[in-house]
């Protein structure tokens, strides 16, 4: 029902756009996130977006250089991915869930397949 796409090789310092799909079911009631998961690493939060696409949050990590935004009219989100890092390589996730502003990956009751990002030096 989510999927996400975009991901791809990149530079240091280059940008990557990732969107997630969702398909079978609206998810416009929902606060939409993304998560990413590194080799041998936890899955971590990255930016959650609520329903209505005024509130955000991000991962301290990400803070100034991505922008999370959604459209409910056709039902996907966004990642824009600015000035990526080394450690900004991972498999992305989108998922959604009804709390907003959550960080915690079991507040999420759908998620996507990732899509890899890996950014070379």
């Amino acid at each position: 029902q989510l999927q996400a796409y975009g991901g791809g090789l990149v530079q240091a310092g280059g940008s990557l756009r990732l969107f997630c799909a969702a398909s079978g079911r609206t998810f416009s009631g929902y606060a939409m996130a993304w998560f990413r998961q590194a080799p041998g690493k936890e899955r971590e939060f990255v930016a959650v977006i609520d329903y209505s696409g005024i509130s955000t949050k991000y991962a301290d990590s990400v803070k100034g250089r991505f922008t999370i935004s959604r459209d409910n009219a056709k039902n996907a989100v966004y990642l824009q991915m600015n000035s990526l890092k080394l450690e900004d390589t991972a498999v992305y996730y989108c998922a959604a869930g009804r709390y907003s502003g959550a960080s915690s990956t079991d507040r999420y009751d759908y998620w996507g397949q990732g899509t890899q990002v890996t950014v070379s030096s």
